[in-house]
């Protein structure tokens, strides 16, 4: 070896030598230092609430809260302290000194035995404190009981899925069926008794064969007229009724979906009222019901399978608001059209569309809440050789991952918001129009919380990984989303297609566009400068032409390329199923222009101050983030490539104007400490070893307990 070679390698080693030197070494200790005092461990991190680290809001959070939650503040917040304040909903102490913190959810690691009977005791608890009254039994019209009526669901669904669904279930889809389907008759006996608990009901509509495509269900009834009763039966397995939440346990009755054969002809699907079970919860005569597992979410939920073997019910039980059948076996209804009385027979079901819209926006802001904290307060790495570690959200790329989602968050708020007043104010003209507005943001929503947990998850690092720090958990139990109550992708061609429907029939009679904030077609075709700058990009004139725009060229796109594919002898079924690519583009077009109508409305009525800026700058990130992820932007030529990079360069630039509100923004969401997780808050004294609910310690407590005969299945720890 060469002496040039050998040199090289000393200083090589020399320089590797001194960085590893430094590293350990005290920044306060002159160099010269003994090697004992230069690797003396530094002092141990500690935590720094963000409340104080951060400094105080630019705006009030509780006026954004009273935005964002839309009604009914009070009245959540009384709910969140009953909820606190039982042992039935698992309260648990995290941290070594001090009192620490108390934090409720759900015991994830109970069987799923366990979880649906802790699920029916917090049910009668809330029961007993009236948080149910009136929920069926109000008088038509009192807005003022619905929206209450849905902020209490909201909240109970920010504590456990399993919880909300086992009560929408019951509530609304049972007690929704009877109420709309059904008429006084049907009010007078069950509606009181349902709202009480007397009975508990459950839906069963969806079959094995037969999901999204309700028209198509099996399950066949049949009426007897020498006894006046229906014959309801399960002809096949695959008409076997399938995923009924509350039927594998707890349900009394049930709603049965099935195929009306009147005289040998199909009047089409209605709905009966059966008993499944016995006062003493034993399993009906011809009525077979199974457990459909475990899940990956929802084990509070005790979803089940049911086949009825020619199942007698009185012809009184047939839900008739739409069509009856009479004494003598005439069938009679005031709709002649079946389509249209298909439709009108399932208008009222939107509800749970909308239900869903509203509470998968919530999980996206417990996910964020969590995030941000702990970013706010979680540092890792320095800049320079001898500087403090940064915390995570003063990385650009952090913020980057983060930010965007806040804004998201706070206008899909508004858009569920919109879409509540919407079903709340429905009349039979509006129907259509609800259908349309649910299914899209149904879709758009879940899929954003799932992404936008992810995020979360990932953001958080090991942590997130956590149950006890939820947003794990709540991917887990809130994937289903993107499935019940409408497959996402059926549900967005749907929304494809009523749009085309809409165009074609303005087109032909050569009338304005009305409705579905579809107007702006009817104006001329926006213009979208060349140069994107700054003050440009966050115009709200750019924002809503370039969305307008958008949506007004993929409707003309999608309804020319179906009637080309009609002109090459398609029909008009199989040219739509043909140009899905288009449908699925217009249906997200349509949908976040929405999104963004709801949030500028929003911020016009603000006066001017801070919360109207931070409002003007999460609108503005809003729309940049949807160019800059949406390829149909780029794909149609809506924005050049040298604008969409100005966009993303903009988007960088917000996430910098916002993260100093990222604190703020993340305390209006209104979700309460103890329904948060411990790393939003002192995650180092949460961890320590003397902190109550370290697993191990935990694990031989209850090992101790059990063998003394005391179960600790109440979850009072």
């Amino acid at each position: 070896m060469d002496s040039s070679s050998s040199s090289s390698s000393f200083d090589r080693f020399s320089r590797r030598a001194a960085v590893i030197a430094r590293h350990l070494r005290d920044p306060a200790l002159p160099a010269a230092a003994s090697t004992a005092a230069a690797i003396e461990a530094a002092p141990c991190l500690r935590y720094t609430p963000p409340e104080l680290s951060e400094g105080p809001p630019a705006f009030e959070p509780r006026e954004l809260r009273r935005l964002l939650d839309g009604h009914g503040v009070a009245e959540r917040d009384w709910l969140f302290r009953a909820m606190e304040e039982s042992p039935l909903f698992c309260p648990r102490r995290r941290g070594g000194s001090g009192e620490g913190r108390v934090f409720v959810a759900p015991d994830y690691n109970q069987t799923k035995e366990q979880q649906r009977e802790m699920t029916m005791r917090r049910i009668g608890h809330l029961k007993s404190r009236g948080v149910f009254e009136g929920w069926l039994t109000a008088a038509a019209g009192d807005d003022e009981a619905e929206m209450r009526k849905l902020a209490f669901l909201e909240c109970l669904g920010i504590y456990d899925h399993s919880l909300a669904i086992k009560i929408g279930v019951h509530f609304f889809l049972w007690g929704g069926a009877i109420q709309f389907f059904g008429t006084k008759r049907h009010h007078d006996k069950w509606l009181k008794d349902t709202e009480d608990y007397v009975v508990k009901g459950c839906f069963a509509m969806t079959e094995l064969g037969h999901g999204s495509n309700v028209r198509g269900i099996e399950t066949i009834a049949t009426y007897d007229k020498s006894s006046g009763e229906f014959v309801i039966n399960t002809p096949c397995e695959s008409a076997q009724k399938y995923w009924i939440g509350g039927a594998a346990n707890h349900a009394t009755h049930t709603v049965i979906f099935a195929q009306l054969h009147m005289d040998g002809i199909n009047q089409g699907v209605h709905a009966f009222i059966a008993q499944i079970r016995d006062v003493d919860g034993n399993i009906c005569p011809n009525v077979r019901i199974a457990d459909c597992g475990h899940k990956t979410g929802l084990n509070g939920v005790d979803n089940g399978r049911i086949w009825f073997d020619n199942i007698r019910v009185p012809r009184e039980n047939l839900l008739n608001s739409v069509a009856d059948v009479l004494p003598d076996g005439q069938y009679v209804s005031s709709i002649k059209d079946p389509d249209q009385r298909f439709a009108a027979f399932l208008a009222p079901l939107t509800f749970g569309r909308v239900n869903i819209a509203v509470n998968t926006v919530y999980m996206s802001k417990i996910g964020l809440a969590i995030a941000v904290r702990y970013a706010l307060t979680r540092q890792a790495f320095a800049i320079t050789p001898n500087g403090p570690e940064l915390l995570l959200l003063d990385y650009p790329s952090h913020q980057r991952r983060l930010v965007p989602l806040l804004a998201k968050a706070c206008a899909m708020s508004f858009a569920a918001n919109y879409l509540k007043k919407m079903y709340l104010k429905r009349t039979p003209e509006s129907n259509k129009a609800i259908h349309i507005y649910s299914s899209a943001l149904k879709a758009v929503l879940t899929w954003q919380n799932m992404s936008t947990l992810q995020e979360c998850r990932e953001a958080c690092g090991g942590q997130g990984l956590k149950t006890e720090n939820r947003i794990g958990i709540l991917k887990s139990e809130y994937d289903v989303q993107s499935t019940f109550e409408g497959d996402n992708n059926v549900l967005m061609q749907q929304v494809s297609k009523a749009l085309l429907g809409e165009y074609v029939a303005a087109q032909k009679r050569k009338i304005p566009l009305r409705g579905l904030g579809l107007e702006h077609i009817n104006e001329p075709c926006p213009d979208i400068p060349e140069n994107l700058t700054s003050s440009i990009l966050r115009s709200f004139k750019f924002q809503t032409d370039i969305f307008c725009l958008r949506e007004r060229d993929l409707l003309k796109r999608y309804a020319d390329e179906v009637s080309q594919y009609q002109a090459k002898g398609e029909s008009k079924e199989r040219a739509t199923l043909l140009s899905y690519p288009l449908a699925e583009d217009l249906a997200r077009a349509f949908t976040e222009r929405t999104i963004l109508q709801t949030i500028l409305e929003a911020e016009m009525a603000l006066t001017a101050g801070p919360l109207k800026d931070v409002l003007g700058l999460m609108r503005s990130m809003y729309s940049l983030i949807c160019m800059e992820e949406g390829a149909s932007f780029l794909r149609y030529g809506y924005l050049s490539i040298g604008n969409a990079a100005a966009v993303r360069k903009e988007v960088m630039a917000l996430c910098s104007k916002i993260r100093p509100h990222a604190l703020a923004i993340v305390s209006s969401f209104g979700i309460p400490d103890a329904f948060l997780s411990p790393i939003a808050f002192d995650w180092i004294d949460a961890n320590t070893w003397s902190s109550p609910n370290n697993e191990l310690q935990w694990s031989a407590a209850a090992q101790l307990y059990e063998s003394n005969g005391i179960n600790l299945f109440a979850c009072t720890k």
